[in-house]
């Protein structure tokens, strides 16, 4: 059995059981927090939808990189996969960073630092997706869309450090400005640990998924191209 056999085996399983921990201990081990409440668990999923999210930009600037040094269809489909996956991603952790500010803020969204370079981050990739279905020739569409994808990461960086390097209401829960962490129960840092890796996991095994899509397609459109010639 090959090592991506092996993978394909253990990793939807790993996933799952990753997933359904994940639940239990947010809903029921974790203590609620004393000052937010209830509405305080969706943290533990909003922080593990930025883990995935940075993971697959992360890796779309890797491969739009590796792409435009090798000119390797494997590249591309690697940045393109991890892109589609990457925007789902931060759609869901935009949206349940919304449904926390409203009890805790009192609006669904403010044009804090953080927040206004994470929706140009949505935008930058959305542009890469939307570059790649509209390009009439398929190899510049995706040589743009590469470039696009490796000037995206200055955006990953600027999201990282914007808690610290300007005025904002977003908070910095695990490492604050003096260094210390907004999560003091040990259970806390349990869930929180074990959530991100769920949804790390979870894209990972979607990201496996969308990659054997695109090998499947490149073998038809292979096939296509053979037959239009004959």
């Amino acid at each position: 059995m090959t090592a991506s056999n092996l993978t394909d085996r253990l990793l939807p399983p790993a996933t799952i059981t990753a997933l359904l921990g994940a639940l239990y201990l947010i809903f029921i081990g974790v203590p609620a927090d004393a000052v937010q409440g209830p509405v305080q668990r969706i943290f533990y999923v909003h922080m593990a939808m930025w883990l995935a999210t940075f993971s697959a930009f992360g890796l779309v600037g890797l491969a739009s990189l590796l792409y435009l040094w090798r000119r390797s269809p494997r590249w591309d489909n690697l940045g393109r996969a991890s892109a589609e996956l990457g925007l789902l991603f931060c759609s869901l952790g935009l949206a349940t960073g919304c449904i926390w500010a409203r009890p805790i803020w009192g609006t669904w969204w403010t044009w804090d630092p953080r927040l206004t370079l994470t929706l140009i981050l949505w935008m930058i990739y959305a542009a890469y997706l939307l570059l790649r279905a509209l390009a009439t020739e398929p190899t510049q569409g995706a040589t743009l869309a590469a470039i696009l994808g490796v000037s995206g990461v200055v955006d990953l960086y600027l999201i990282n450090r914007a808690v610290y390097w300007w005025r904002g209401i977003h908070p910095a829960v695990i490492v604050n400005r003096e260094g210390g962490s907004g999560l003091n129960d040990p259970l806390m840092r349990v869930t929180l640990l074990v959530s991100m890796l769920a949804f790390f996991l979870l894209f990972l095994w979607l990201l496996r998924l969308r990659l054997r899509t695109a090998r499947l397609q490149d073998a038809v459109d292979d096939l296509r191209a053979q037959l239009a010639g004959v």
